[in-house]
């Protein structure tokens, strides 16, 4: 059976959505990144990076989105798309590991979590997560996945962050964005959608942002134990 390492956070959702979708059997792990969780040595031995999501199958461990989509669906043959188009696959998988993920996250910290807001950071984060949703949605312009002619981890991959596109630019975020926003509708109105919203939502995680949350959060903007004493 998959440990599933998870909390509420795009990333983990998108392997959340993948689970539901192929139905392999998985144990959900809840992970409290506000409690520090993500830094216990029983985690790191998981994930030496400590962060969500992660796997444990059957003693192989596997961390990061992108490589958790990769592993299940090369293990399982489910959404890995036609092999004639794996590096079409293997391009827009990168293309959201690299780009619209990083760029999205970075968006919502100097938004919202940042302790000053500094105009120069979340200009620059916000048109980089536009100029890749105009690459998105040129993309999918008379398409209806994002490679080839079937539903794959690379639309899974981007539908969990393109579910927080309101949260991260704005209500009517993708409304300029018409080719993305007819593929994200087509995507999120599959039934695995709604059971991966549902996975989790009876765990009670930290909502809290203390200081001991954003010290979990992002230690490395406070000084060391050894460097504070």
């Amino acid at each position: 059976m998959i440990k599933f390492f998870f909390n509420r956070a795009p990333n983990p959702l998108k392997i959340a959505l993948y689970l539901e979708e192929t139905g392999l059997p998985y144990e959900l792990v809840p992970v409290d990144t506000l409690k520090g969780e993500q830094h216990s040595p029983a985690f790191r031995r998981i994930n030496p990076n400590g962060k969500v999501p992660a796997i444990d199958d059957n003693g192989v461990r596997v961390f990061d989105s992108t490589a958790i989509l990769l592993y299940l669906a090369e293990r399982s043959g489910k959404l890995a798309g036609a092999p004639q188009d794996r590096a079409e696959l293997l391009s827009w998988m990168m293309f959201v590991a690299s780009g619209v993920g990083p760029f999205s996250g970075q968006a919502v910290h100097f938004k919202y979590m940042a302790p000053e807001k500094i105009p120069y950071a979340i200009n620059r984060y916000e048109r980089e997560t536009e100029r890749h949703y105009e690459v998105l949605d040129a993309h999918l312009e008379n398409r209806q996945y994002l490679v080839g002619d079937s539903y794959s981890i690379a639309d899974i991959s981007a539908w969990g962050w393109l579910d927080k596109a309101a949260f991260i630019l704005g209500e009517e975020a993708l409304q300029a964005y018409p080719n993305l926003m007819r593929w994200f509708d087509h995507v999120n109105s599959r039934p695995a959608v709604a059971r991966a919203r549902e996975v989790g939502k009876d765990i009670a995680f930290k909502a809290e942002r203390d200081d001991d949350a954003m010290r979990a959060l992002f230690p490395q903007n406070y000084p060391k134990a050894s460097d504070a004493s």
